[in-house]
């Protein structure tokens, strides 16, 4: 990484089951007491095929910090097996997506070691990394006393949410739970209209005009505008690739170029014209809640949002949802957003917490563990963000999908697969303040105070002072 980009540091019941369990001696033998006395012999034997030893550790606790999500509920159930499997204790904190970021980077920076890991945002990585916060993860990857690689299959995880989660070819977090974005339109209203998915940005405005009909609260548009650097900056990104334009001129940082001036410009126009007047302060779960509520023809965003257009409580529009891939921009790229939430290790932790903190990596982000909280989950979410293109492509998935809408696996699929770009946000060690300029600046033009030269000339100016500090 160049030397511009360096960084200073900124600044219950069954537990109780288990205790007893142990005071009789019922863990000294390992695994198969346990599972004997409670009879869930057969929910680890899966586990139990990889040529590891699951109990190094027992007896570590360690704390993970995950965002109060669906998928990561899922997950939280399953907890039990792993405490079994392993004889290592888990505390599962739940914090709100706005507070996790800065309760995690808190903890890496005053080494208190209060999370052993974390659901982590990728584009902390490089922040994490340049700190010396969290551990390269090749060292747990290739000791064999640590991982099966076979059983592992670590290369079967998407390759582009393992790049976003590495640096200088290294992997720091494992990816659990991830997202595409995708068009989700309204096949009832395209096929009344004659019109087909958008292949192109022009399409895509062409059928959003065709569909736009205020009067009736009907609108053809809909991308986040909130302001916020998983907001519109979760938006932005995809149209700017789109455009053609990059991050870098060499080694410097610029957000002025004439291609991000035209992508900005495009964007503000798309929002002006097709989107509801309060969209520029809306941010995924009140599109997904407009579309649900028919007031919204077309919107770009994570593909997991069908689980809220498909709700038959709320929703109006079941049965009447399709998907599409991003259109390409004028350059020709679709470009898709890279997101998933992964796991690190905590660089202040011991050895051997460190230990234990891997084995609870590789048993949630694990082939059988991410099936276990999608198709096989006994709850109604079933999830839909797997970290596994073998998983993705499994008849019981594609079933379990079923009632998402039309082309919900094969448009998400070929985003993933097609539509990546490692370099969709700046991978920098300064990307949480470069973020935020690059939201407020964004959000200014989207509401009209400001033309979008003079916005993104105003956050180059803001960036580079950043930079220098």
């Amino acid at each position: 990484m160049k030397s511009s980009f360096r960084t200073h540091s900124l600044q219950t019941g069954r537990r109780k089951v288990l205790k007893q369990a142990a005071s009789l001696g019922m863990l000294a033998s390992g695994a198969t007491s346990w599972t004997t006395a409670f009879g869930q012999g057969d929910e680890l034997a899966a586990y139990k095929t990889a040529k590891i030893n699951w109990r190094q550790t027992e007896g570590e606790a360690i704390s993970v910090a995950v965002i109060p999500a669906s998928y990561f509920e899922n997950l939280i159930s399953l907890i039990p097996q792993f405490e079994a499997l392993t004889g290592i204790k888990v505390r599962m904190e739940k914090v709100p997506p706005g507070q996790i970021r800065q309760k995690a980077l808190l903890d890496l920076s005053s080494k208190t070691a209060t999370f052993a890991t974390h659901a982590a945002d990728p584009m902390y990585y490089p922040l994490y990394v340049a700190n010396k916060w969290v551990d390269p993860l090749d060292t747990y990857l290739n000791d064999p006393t640590l991982t099966d690689k076979a059983w592992f299959n670590y290369d079967d995880i998407i390759k582009a949410w393992r790049e976003a989660d590495s640096v200088g070819g290294k992997p720091y977090g494992i990816p659990f739970d991830g997202e595409v974005t995708v068009q989700v339109y309204r096949k009832d209203l395209y096929a009344a209209k004659g019109l087909k998915p958008a292949e192109t940005y022009d399409q895509l405005l062409s059928n959003a005009k065709a569909l736009t009909d205020p009067a009736n609260r009907t609108y053809g548009l809909a991308l986040r505008g909130f302001s916020g650097a998983g907001q519109n900056m979760y938006v932005y990104p995809s149209i700017l690739r789109g455009f053609g334009g990059s991050w870098f001129n060499g080694d410097k940082l610029v957000v002025n170029s004439p291609e991000a001036v035209k992508a900005l410009t495009w964007y503000v126009d798309a929002l002006t014209q097709y989107a509801p007047p309060a969209v520029r302060n809306w941010n995924w779960p009140d599109i997904a809640d407009a579309f649900s509520q028919g007031t919204v023809a077309t919107y770009l965003d994570a593909h997991s949002s069908a689980a809220v257009i498909n709700n038959p409580e709320k929703s109006k529009v079941v049965g009447k949802i399709a998907y599409a891939r991003w259109p390409a921009g004028p350059s020709g790229k679709r470009v898709t957003s890279i997101w998933n939430w992964g796991f690190p290790i905590n660089a202040a932790l011991s050895a051997r917490a460190k230990k234990a903190t891997w084995l609870f990596i590789t048993w949630a982000t694990s082939a059988e563990t991410q099936i276990r909280t999608s198709w096989k989950f006994a709850g109604p979410a079933k999830r839909s963000g797997l970290n596994r293109l073998s998983l993705w492509r499994d008849p019981a998935f594609a079933q379990a999908m079923s009632g998402a809408g039309d082309n919900f696996i094969p448009a998400a699929l070929q985003s993933l697969e097609l539509d990546t770009d490692v370099q969709w946000r700046p991978l920098v060690p300064q990307w949480p303040a470069i973020g935020e300029a690059m939201a407020t600046s964004i959000q200014a033009a989207l509401v009209g105070q400001k033309k979008p030269k003079e916005a993104l000339d105003e956050a180059q100016a803001r960036i580079q002072q950043l930079l220098k500090n």
